[in-house]
Formats: C-alpha cells, sequence, structure tokens
C-alpha cells in the first residue's frame, strides 16, 4: 500500500506529535470572524485569516523542512504513466475529446440522465440535502453518469451508489456535512507545500471510503454507469479524470489495497485547494525504454480548472464535438454567484481570501454560462440548483456546523418539493430546441466528432 495510507493517523483534534500545527478547533476558539460569501471563498477566506493570526505563534516551532526534491519526469512520460499497479484505462485527461467520446461510448446506461455536481466545500451541504430529501421525493433517477469536483467528490461517490446502498448513502452524506466541524477538516500549522495540514480529513475519508462503498460503485459500474471524478494534474496543467467505477472494480475483483489507496488519494486530491491543502501525492509507473519505473505525480483541486465537469472544455466551448448521449443533465452548483460586501482588513492574507473568494465566483459564473451557451446550441435540458436568495443565513467560521445544518435542511426541503432546480432556457421544450436536438443526432450519427486541440 502506497506511504499515504500507511502512516498512523493522530487522534482527531490533536496536533500531530512535532508538526508545529495548531488544531483548527483552538483557533475556532477565538471566535475569527469569517467574511461571508460561498464556501470555497468563505473558507479559504477563513483560512487564510485565521492563519495571518496563528503565524506568529507558529514561527520557529515547525522542524526543519524536508527536501522538496521529486525524481524527474518528462512529459511525454507523465502522458503514458499508469497509477501504480492499475491499468492506465482507470483515467483520461479530461481535456481530451476523444478519450471522453470513448469512455462514455462505454457505458450502456450514459443516455440516462446525469448528476453534476460542483466544488464548494462546506457548502456541498446544499448538494447533499437535496439528494437527501429528492431520494424521500421518491423521483431521484439513477443517474446514468455522476461527476465531481472539489467537495463534489465527497459527494458522488454517495450518490452514485445510492442504488446499492440505499438510506445508507444519504445517511453518511448527512453526517460528513452536518455533524463535523474545521477540525475534521484541517490543522492549522502549514506543511512543505501547504498552509494547513489535511491529515484530519485523510482521516476521515479513509474512514468513509471503505471496501464496502466500493463494492456498492463496482456493483452500480457494472450496470453501465459511471462515476467519474477530477482533479487537476500539477505537473502537465490538465485535467485528470478518473473513471473511479473501474478502480473500485479492481478493488472488489482482487482485493487489491491499491485500488482502495487510490481511490480514496483521489477523492482527497480533487479537495485540496491549492497553497492552503497539501497537494496529493499519487504513486505512478513510468515508461522508459523497455522498462518502467516508479514516479510521484502530484494532483490538487479539480476546481482549479472548472468549477464542474460536464464535458471537455473544447465541447462546451464549441471548438469540438462529441456524442453526448444523455438528453437530460442535472446540475448542482454549491455555491452563492451574487456579490457580497465585506470589509477586507490591510493584511495579505485578507486582500488574498477577498480576491480569490471574487475569482472563484467570476470562474463559476463564467462556466455555467459557457454550459447554457452549449445547452442552448444543442437542445440539452440542463436543469441548475444553486444556492440562491432563498437561503439567507451566513457563517462565523470555516465549517461552522450550525451554517451546514442550516443548509442541509434548506436542499432537503427543495428536494423534497421539487423545486430546487431551474430549467434553463425556457425554449427547452420549443420546436427550435427540438431542431437543435435532432440536429445534434444527426452531426453525431455523420460522425461530426473531432480530435482534442
Amino acid at each position: 500500500m502506497p506511504r499515504l495510507f500507511r502512516e498512523p493517523i493522530p487522534k482527531p483534534n490533536a496536533p500531530r506529535a512535532g508538526s508545529g500545527g495548531v488544531a483548527a478547533a483552538d483557533l475556532a476558539r477565538r471566535r475569527v470572524r469569517i467574511m461571508p460569501g460561498p464556501v470555497s471563498g468563505r473558507a479559504l477566506a477563513g483560512l487564510l485569516v485565521a492563519l495571518s493570526l496563528s503565524q506568529g505563534a507558529l514561527a520557529g516551532e515547525r522542524a526543519k523542512a524536508p527536501s522538496t526534491e521529486r525524481p524527474d519526469y518528462t512529459a511525454a512520460e507523465i502522458a503514458a504513466a499508469r497509477p501504480e499497479g492499475l491499468p492506465a484505462s482507470v483515467r483520461i485527461a479530461g481535456d481530451d475529446v476523444t478519450a471522453f467520446q470513448a469512455l462514455i461510448d462505454g457505458a450502456a446506461r450514459a443516455s440516462d440522465p446525469w448528476l453534476v455536481l460542483s466544488g464548494g466545500g462546506e457548502n456541498g451541504a446544499f448538494a447533499a440535502g437535496l439528494l437527501a430529501g429528492w431520494a424521500e421525493r421518491g423521483d431521484r433517477p439513477d443517474f446514468g453518469v455522476v461527476t465531481g469536483v472539489s467537495t463534489g467528490a465527497l459527494i458522488a461517490p454517495f450518490a452514485f451508489a445510492a442504488p446499492t446502498l440505499g438510506a445508507k448513502a444519504e445517511a453518511a452524506l448527512k453526517q460528513n456535512y452536518t455533524g463535523i466541524s474545521a477540525a475534521d477538516v484541517f490543522e492549522f500549522g502549514g506543511t512543505r507545500d501547504s498552509l494547513t495540514d489535511t491529515w484530519p480529513l485523510k482521516d476521515r475519508i479513509a474512514r468513509a471510503v471503505t471496501p464496502a462503498l466500493l463494492k456498492a460503485v463496482a456493483a452500480e459500474h457494472a450496470k453501465g454507469r459511471r462515476l467519474l471524478v477530477a482533479t487537476t494534474q500539477i505537473d502537465s496543467e490538465r485535467p485528470n479524470l478518473w473513471d473511479m467505477g473501474a478502480i473500485a472494480a479492481r478493488n472488489a475483483a482482487t482485493g487489491d489495497p491499491r485500488a482502495l489507496a487510490l481511490f480514496r488519494s483521489i477523492v482527497l486530491a480533487s479537495t485540496a485547494v491549492p497553497g492552503v491543502f497539501p497537494p496529493v501525492a499519487i504513486p505512478a509507473e513510468a515508461q522508459a525504454g523497455p522498462k518502467t519505473r516508479a514516479i510521484e505525480e502530484l494532483h490538487d483541486d479539480g476546481g482549479a480548472m472548472a468549477p464542474f465537469y460536464l464535458a471537455p472544455a473544447a465541447v462546451l466551448e464549441g471548438e469540438a464535438r462529441l456524442h453526448l448521449p444523455t438528453d437530460r443533465v442535472y446540475l448542482v452548483v454549491n455555491n452563492r454567484l451574487e456579490p457580497e460586501f465585506q470589509m477586507a482588513s490591510r493584511t495579505t492574507l485578507s486582500v488574498l481570501g477577498r480576491t480569490m473568494s471574487a475569482a472563484i465566483k467570476a470562474q463559476t459564473r463564467a462556466a455555467l454560462a459557457l454550459t447554457k451557451a452549449y445547452a442552448g446550441r444543442t437542445g440539452l435540458d440542463l436543469r441548475v440548483a444553486l444556492i440562491d436568495g432563498r437561503f439567507t443565513k451566513t457563517s462565523e467560521r470555516p465549517f461552522d456546523q450550525p451554517y451546514m445544518q442550516a443548509l442541509f435542511a434548506h436542499g432537503e426541503a427543495l428536494g423534497r418539493d421539487g423545486s430546487a432546480f431551474v430549467q434553463t432556457g425556457s425554449a427547452v421544450h420549443s420546436p427550435a430546441a427540438a431542431g437543435a436536438r435532432e440536429n445534434r443526432r444527426a452531426s453525431e450519427a455523420a460522425g461530426a466528432v473531432t480530435a482534442s486541440r
């Protein structure tokens, strides 16, 4: 098993021995005021403000930083590398249209409705609650494809495995998004490549992502459904899209602990906000002539490339075409998108936190506009749920439990009464939209599928 999951994990809320870290719970008691905003912005801004207060206390406490050197490899080697002990087919470059087409062509149920889950940190409580209420309502589809980015990567396996797990899936999501605090996610006190340490989150993922969960994911994968999670491969600056069902099937069939470790690592990596949370090292094998050699890939937040994943960017931008087999996509945006006022202090971290919050909102609005335009061109029935003016509560600190509980209840109520999703484009059922769908199918039938840039 890779070193990442061989290390003993300290008890929650206690700083690691020799880390010089300050537990998140300790700083939470200092009543730091966190800027309101979308979760990614709020949590990130809160972390940065609290870190600015803790820097003096941490100065001089850390041991000498370990070497930052990594074994060299080339762009060609990383392009052909495969995860240690697993076939290369368990992942593709997320910007490769041809590879994405092949992946979904191999999914018999890809014509069923899709579920796309965005990033958003603690605001993932919205999607978790929405899915629970929707299940209670009784008309939630067994989605043909489920994709997750960042906090969506934590939710996606349970949403995907729900037909096998039943109510256990919703119970797990409720616990994960209403029963935790900041101390269950991160510890203040930087690592060699981040401002905080996420060993508590790694611990929670290790306890939640079990062989039983992988067995349920593998069972749904075998039905022709697909579970896809996005990470950012740091060295290549490209998105990676992981076929989590194929990884789960490997573990379920052989008991290979490397598949279980990889599944956990991908989920952790997809949530790793660059610079704030540490990147995740994924052991891989590169071909060097007739021999293979071990290398160490670094992956972090899938949201660094896009806040959610529906298809390669070139497809959404209209630069390439592919056959998207589904006619309906449910997109859950775990964020607020409107600007919110909050005074920033004249400190580097406060200004950085507010600016990054604005950047995350702008990126999400742009991605949503691009996706709506794609849906309009192709006649895709796109239904969007996001945190809008119907939810007014704000949080006082990162991963504020009462805030997450209220947001979960809000999403649950919307899912239960069927008012969560807005059907984008009033012309979805118009003759023009029907014509767009027919044109899409005709061009796809004619083989109008172009390669990635």
